[in-house]
């Protein structure tokens, strides 16, 4: 018998491993957002400031944090489970709207009178980001809006193959929140995925993994920003360690991803052949990684197949989400 090439076999994995993913369904919670973009171009400064004029060309609205973790989902095949908070105002009516037109169901979303939908503005002439400006609430939910968004939690946390945390540090995962949602989620023995921010990460111990950026991490080690692949190994002990995770997956920009278990480190280089924007691209990380663990993939093939996807989405303009098929011919031309 002709034995099949090591590659072929990889590629017939990942693909065996893809094509289960609408089969999956995913609790997504976490902070949802507005992602905003103002495009334009530039020829002149105000007479009023030295600042440059941009003559607006485009709007556009999409689904940021949490939001977009949920609609990678979708494009990916999967069925998310959303579960979050936005203002009851405009930008939110508007988010709820879009939600419903990407086939992601909305009555997991809790309008809260108190507080305004996070929305972020980036202002971009030609390929440059010029400013952002964001508008927000970052307190923390009231209790009855947290109670809201825990019974909806636990109402549908038992139909979900694995739970997924976006936490952008907007108000919705309190300490409150985060304990009784890991409380659950381990009574059901439900693997919990976490994309943190870095003073949120102690919230997180006992989680299966996490997927900091390698900024988060090394903070998190109160190293420096700028350390080079042996800090980033202490960091990565050190979450490990210190959170009680099974694994953490660094997402490290251009030089791809690190992947760090108990007595194993593995480096997966980047694949995008070009960088455009990088906005989002760690809730694509998220919903790819979840939905491949939740269809059979080790945490070392779930990372490669998350490292594809970013890899797509990092050549977009803005907030993107990949498709299933638009992964497939990436895992099959560079595996």
């Amino acid at each position: 018998m002709v034995r099949k090439a090591p590659s072929v076999e990889v590629a017939i994995r990942y693909r065996q491993i893809v094509t289960r993913f609408p089969q999956r369904r995913l609790l997504v919670l976490g902070d949802i957002m507005v992602d905003e973009y103002i495009r334009g171009s530039v020829s002149r400064l105000s007479p009023e400031a030295p600042v440059p004029v941009v003559e607006v060309e485009a709007e556009s609205f999409r689904l940021g944090g949490a939001g977009n973790v949920a609609a990678n989902v979708q494009s990916l095949g999967g069925q998310a489970i959303l579960v979050g908070v936005v203002g009851n105002d405009l930008p939110g009516e508007r988010l709820i709207h879009q939600l419903e037109a990407v086939g992601i169901k909305s009555d997991g979303v809790v309008l809260d009178r108190t507080r305004q939908t996070t929305i972020k503005t980036r202002v971009v002439a030609g390929s440059q980001q010029i400013v952002r400006f964001d508008r927000e609430s970052m307190s923390d939910l009231s209790k009855e809006a947290a109670d809201r968004v825990l019974a909806l939690a636990a109402e549908r946390l038992a139909d979900a193959d694995i739970v997924l945390i976006s936490d952008y540090a907007k108000g919705v995962i309190s300490k409150r929140v985060a304990r009784q949602i890991l409380s659950l989620a381990r009574r059901f023995q439900k693997t919990i995925v976490v994309d943190p921010k870095v003073h949120n990460l102690p919230l997180y111990k006992g989680a299966t993994v996490i997927t900091p950026n390698h900024h988060e991490a090394l903070a998190f080690a109160h190293l420096p920003a700028w350390g080079q692949q042996d800090l980033l190994a202490v960091a990565g002990s050190e979450l490990l360690r210190k959170l009680e995770v099974k694994a953490v997956l660094v997402t490290r920009g251009e030089h791809g991803m690190s992947l760090f278990e108990d007595g194993r480190v593995t480096h997966i280089p980047a694949v995008a052949k070009e960088v455009y924007d990088v906005t989002g691209a760690g809730d694509t990380v998220l919903a790819t990684l979840a939905l491949a663990m939740a269809s059979g993939a080790s945490l070392r093939e779930a990372a490669v197949i998350a490292n594809h996807a970013a890899g797509v989405v990092v050549g977009r303009a803005g907030t993107a989400t990949v498709s299933r098929e638009e992964l497939l011919d990436a895992l099959k031309d560079r595996v």
